[in-house]
Order: structure tokens, then C-alpha cells, then sequence
């Protein structure tokens, strides 16, 4: 893996002039333009905007899901826009979580297995022992054999919390954690999602459109049409 000749500890994401275009039968759609952003270990930052400013693609590229069109992405030493998909997994792999919208959890696993999964594939030995006690923490003690067709929407992203923490990333993306909750729920799941943050010391990255949710976070990033304003 290429690294940065400079060093900072405090600074855990730079992107430079990240732009995003795409082709379409009208011609290049610009989806992101310029966009620079320094992220401080620890913080925690909601980017938001309008639907289609940006927000979501934004984030897959910080998180190397996703390759820009021009510009990189530094994750703690590491250039990931240098890296082929193998080597951006294997970042993924080591420092972050993830948390969706639409919960991701596989459905033919219980809630245990799901929160347990990302351990495995580490070889983690204490992996039950790590999973029982993140789904204590989100309330779910009484659901570990639970599949996600038999919970909640509410109790589903309890599980996705659980899986992203358990882990104890260095960096988390949520990406509208909130987006298909009731209100009552969703308050419930941020507060579970700072209290965990928190106690992880874990840099917050979220996508969302709950002004709730944005006012809690250190940081707000607006887009409009693919720039920062």
C-alpha cells in the first residue's frame, strides 16, 4: 500500500478535488465537483443536502466503495484511490463500519450470527462473547436467535448498530441511519448510535436528511449539485 510521506495524527480523511462524473445518454453527469474535506480523528460530521446533491455518492467514496473520477482519498497513511478493490476491502476490513438505511442484515442468520459475521471472517476466537455483549448493549438480549424478518424495523437497526460497533472501527459511515424509522424509533437509534460512538471514540461520518440527527454531530457538511457550500 502506498503511504503518505507526510504524517498527522489527527487527521484520519483527506480528500483532495474529489470529483465524480458519470456517463448518460444526455452526456457526463457531474455528481460531485472539487469536493475538499479534512476529517479530524474522533469528530463527527453529518453531510447534508438536497436528494441527488451528492451526499451518498460522497460517502461511498470516502468509505472505497466507490472510485472518483478525479482527485484522492487518504485514510489515516493510506492513498485508497491508489488501491485496486482488493486493497480498498482490505481498508475497509481494518478501520470501518458501516451502517444503511435499509439495515443490510442477511436474512438467513439470527441476530447473533449477524453481529458475529464480521468477526469470523477476522478469525476472532471471542467473536460469540463480543456479539452477545454489543446486542446486550443495543437492548436485544432477549432477540439473539431472532432472524430480521421476525424484528422490528427499530430492533433491525439495533442489530446493524451492533454488527457496525462490534468490531470497534476507527471510522463509522452511516448512510440515513434513521431514513426508514418512525420518529420515536429514530431518536432511540441515535442516541444508541452517539452513546456507542462515544464510548468507541469511533469518527462519525453520516449521510442523513433528519435535522435531529445532524444537530447532534460536530460538524455539518451541506452539498448542493455536487459542491460544498
Amino acid at each position: 500500500m502506498k503511504q503518505s510521506p507526510q504524517k498527522s495524527e489527527n487527521v484520519i480523511i483527506q480528500a483532495e478535488n474529489l470529483s465524480k462524473t458519470v456517463a448518460t445518454a444526455n452526456g457526463p453527469l457531474h455528481i460531485l465537483s472539487s469536493v475538499n474535506l479534512t476529517i479530524i480523528s474522533g469528530e463527527s460530521i453529518a453531510i447534508v443536502g438536497a436528494s441527488g446533491s451528492g451526499k451518498s455518492t460522497l460517502l461511498g467514496l470516502l468509505a472505497g466503495l466507490d472510485a472518483p473520477s478525479d482527485g484522492t482519498i487518504k485514510i489515516k497513511e493510506y492513498f485508497i484511490t491508489d488501491m485496486d478493490e482488493d486493497g480498498r476491502a482490505e481498508i475497509r476490513n481494518r478501520f470501518i463500519g458501516f451502517v444503511f438505511q435499509s439495515f443490510q442484515l442477511l436474512p438467513g442468520l439470527t441476530a447473533l450470527e449477524n453481529v458475529m459475521l464480521p468477526l469470523e471472517l477476522r478469525n476472532d476466537r471471542n467473536e460469540r462473547f463480543s456479539a452477545q455483549n454489543l446486542l446486550d448493549r443495543v437492548e436485544l438480549t432477549e432477540r439473539l436467535s431472532h432472524r430480521p424478518n421476525q424484528l422490528s424495523g427499530g430492533e433491525q437497526q439495533r442489530v446493524a448498530l451492533a454488527r457496525a460497533f462490534v468490531t470497534t472501527p476507527t471510522i463509522l459511515f452511516a448512510d440515513e441511519p434513521t431514513g426508514n424509522l418512525d420518529s420515536k424509533t429514530g431518536e432511540h437509534i441515535i442516541e444508541l448510535l452517539f452513546q456507542l460512538n462515544q464510548e468507541q471514540q469511533t469518527t462519525l461520518v453520516l449521510v442523513t436528511h433528519d435535522p435531529a440527527l445532524a444537530s447532534r454531530c460536530e460538524r455539518i457538511i451541506k452539498l448542493e449539485a455536487g459542491k460544498m457550500v
